[in-house]
């Protein structure tokens, strides 16, 4: 028997966000980091009713905990939902965070115990590579990433997903003025470590405890020249290949986890 014209409307209905404002984050792990880390900002969990999964259920027994919403929907309307995305049978509906001004550096900067450590993002433009570095300076211990608000990428819905809960954790702030803020941190006593394929200096030899802020260029061009002289060094990557450089997210990885090997 063929649905009525009535039922077909009320399951276009259902596919709708259940509120404005609200955006899709599919995947286990990602709707996972988003209830666990900012419960507060997800509207909805949407799983797949036709799969039984233990980790769907844990999925469902943590969101039931942090008070969200849990909601069982055909695969197709999680399909639709989804928009492509590899959604593993979970769609989190979460709130984008608000970027950090830089009227609120100060007082993050004054709350920071012992030596800061930050990371600074010059004109990075692709979500992904975002996301990839608020998650890995995230787990670097990092206590802020600073960015430009011009000619850079924002917080959107895809830099959450890849973050996988670091958008909601670490604070990221968006500055009017990237050299002006580089130098009211070194007026602070940070001392700002930029990269560059043509520096002296290796990675490896540098002295990166203390206060410490690592800047990264953006993708294809790096430093800007503004940037790279408010610098109070460079390093570079060891390059052993045939490639000249290497992702500005993997870059960072790299000097961030080296710099984590030296502070600790």
């Amino acid at each position: 028997m063929k649905p009525s014209r009535r039922s077909v409307v009320d399951r276009r209905d259902e596919v709708r966000p259940p509120a404005t404002g609200l955006h899709p984050v599919g995947g286990i792990h990602s709707a996972r980091a988003a209830i666990k880390f900012g419960s507060e900002g997800v509207g909805e969990l949407w799983l797949d009713r036709s799969r039984r999964d233990r980790r769907l259920s844990e999925l469902a027994d943590l969101a039931s905990q942090a008070g969200v919403k849990v909601r069982q929907v055909e695969r197709d309307e999680l399909e639709r939902a989804a928009e492509g995305t590899n959604h593993q049978g979970a769609l989190a509906w979460v709130r984008v965070p608000a970027a950090r001004s830089e009227q609120d550096l100060d007082s993050l900067l004054e709350r920071i115990e012992g030596p800061p450590f930050l990371l600074l993002l010059d004109e990075v433009q692709d979500p992904h590579n975002l996301g990839a570095c608020l998650r890995t300076a995230e787990g670097a211990g990092v206590h802020a990433v600073i960015a430009p608000k011009d000619n850079a990428v924002g917080l959107t819905p895809v830099v959450c997903k890849v973050a996988s809960g670091a958008a909601e954790t670490l604070p990221y702030v968006q500055v009017t003025n990237l050299a002006r803020t580089m130098g009211d941190l070194k007026e602070r006593g940070i001392w700002l470590t930029g990269t560059s394929g043509d520096a002296d200096t290796e990675l490896y030899t540098a002295d990166l405890t203390g206060p410490l802020g690592l800047v990264m260029g953006s993708e294809g061009t790096g430093l800007r020249r503004l940037t790279r002289e408010h610098c109070d060094r460079l390093v570079r990557l060891p390059m052993c290949g045939t490639v000249e450089s290497l992702n500005v997210s993997v870059a960072a990885g790299v000097c961030l986890y080296e710099a984590l090997r030296q502070r600790r």
